[in-house]
């Protein structure tokens, strides 16, 4: 059975089955993202719960205008981002953490350089870079999600999305430059 007929059943008829066959196709998926962003696997284990426990109370309002796949991206996206933020909040309360001053938006093009990055290197840039910049970059060049999903699931537009994309990635070569000490080129 298609999503969208298992959606249709499990609303008709609330039928358990329905629920776990759901639940088996998305559960590794969402896990896999939240561990990717939350970086805790209990943290990811627990919201794995709560993003399934949102997707079957609000399945009602899933309006078909994308892809269930793509809905589920996006609560799962919302839900992690949203806990990042608070504990963000409470971390700001805590340690009054120095604001950082937004950089210059002009810089080089770097998606070959981005690409060329050692594995190492990656991760301990991607590490570095604010999750905002992450996430988008991970939508986009892990996820493979197009530019038009990624706008969807952030509610902006199509070219707020690339606007978006370009300046994480600016961000990220200059902090790959700063971490291992590269002269700017």
């Amino acid at each position: 059975m298609k999503d969208i007929e298992v959606i249709h059943s499990y609303l008709e008829s609330q039928a358990s089955n329905c629920f776990s066959l759901l639940y088996n196709r998305y559960a590794t998926k969402i896990f896999s993202k939240c561990i990717s962003l939350l970086k805790d696997e209990a943290l990811a284990k627990d919201a794995t719960q709560e993003i399934f426990t949102k997707i079957f109370l609000n399945l009602s309002r899933f309006g078909e205008k994308s892809k269930f796949s793509t809905w589920v991206y996006s609560i799962t996206y919302n839900y992690c981002i949203d806990y990042i933020r608070k504990m963000k909040k409470q971390d700001i309360f805590s340690d009054e953490m120095e604001k950082v001053a937004d950089v210059a938006d002009d810089g080089p093009e770097i998606d070959e350089e981005l690409l060329q990055m050692e594995v190492r290197q990656l991760r301990e840039v991607l590490d570095e870079i604010s999750i905002g910049d992450k996430t988008i970059l991970l939508m986009k060049y892990q996820d493979e999600l197009s530019i038009k999903d990624i706008a969807e699931i952030l509610g902006k537009t199509e070219s707020a999305v690339k606007m978006q994309i370009k300046r994480a990635k600016e961000r990220a070569q200059r902090t790959k430059r700063e971490l291992f000490q590269e002269p700017f080129s």
